[in-house]
C-alpha cells in the first residue's frame, strides 16, 4: 500500500509540474500578446488625450477673441530674469518666477507662452512688470504701460524684455 501511494504521490507531483511548466508556456505568451495590447492601449489614450487638449482650448479661447502673450529676451542681455508680472485691463492675469533653467532657455533665445485669454475686439491696456537684477548686481524693477489693438482673429504679441526696455512685438 505504501508502494501504491507512492506511486500516486509520484504521478500527480510529475502532473503538476508538467501541467505547470505548459502554463508558464502559456502565459508568456498570452502576456507578450497582453503588453503589446497595453501598449496600443497607451498609444490610443494619449493621441485622444492630445486632440481633446486642442478641442478644450478652442473651446476655451475662440481664435476671434484669443488672445496669447509670449515672453523673451532681447539678445545679448546681461541682466537676470526673476520675474514678470502681466496686467490686462488693469487685472493681474499673469505672474512667472523664473528659474535658473527657463532663464538659460530664454538667453538662449527661448521664447515663452506667459498668458493665453480672451478679449474682446478694440483697444486694450496692458501693463508689464518686470523683476531682476542688473549685470552689477544691483535689484531694479522697471514697469511700462502699452496700448494693443485686438482686431477679428487670434492676437499674438511678444513682450521682449531688456535692462533698459520693454518693448512689443504684434506677430
Amino acid at each position: 500500500m505504501f508502494c501504491w501511494l507512492k506511486g500516486v504521490i509520484l504521478g500527480i507531483s510529475v502532473l503538476v509540474l508538467s501541467f505547470t511548466a505548459y502554463a508558464q508556456e502559456i502565459s508568456r505568451e498570452q502576456i507578450k500578446g497582453l503588453d503589446e495590447q497595453v501598449q496600443e492601449i497607451k498609444s490610443d489614450v494619449l493621441s485622444i488625450a492630445a486632440e481633446l487638449n486642442q478641442l478644450e482650448e478652442k473651446l476655451l479661447y475662440p481664435s476671434n477673441t484669443q488672445v496669447a502673450l509670449f515672453v523673451s529676451l532681447v539678445s545679448g542681455e546681461t541682466f537676470r530674469l526673476d520675474a514678470v508680472e502681466i496686467q490686462l485691463e488693469g487685472k493681474p492675469v499673469a505672474h512667472h518666477i523664473y528659474t535658473f533653467k527657463e532663464l538659460e532657455a530664454l538667453q538662449k533665445g527661448g521664447v515663452q507662452r506667459i498668458y493665453t485669454g480672451n478679449i474682446r475686439t478694440g483697444e486694450h491696456d496692458l501693463q508689464v512688470s518686470v523683476i531682476g537684477k542688473s549685470g552689477g548686481g544691483a535689484d531694479f524693477l522697471k514697469t511700462d504701460r502699452f496700448k494693443i489693438n485686438k482686431d477679428v482673429g487670434p492676437k499674438i504679441v511678444e513682450i521682449s524684455l531688456g535692462a533698459q526696455s520693454i518693448t512689443l512685438k504684434d506677430r
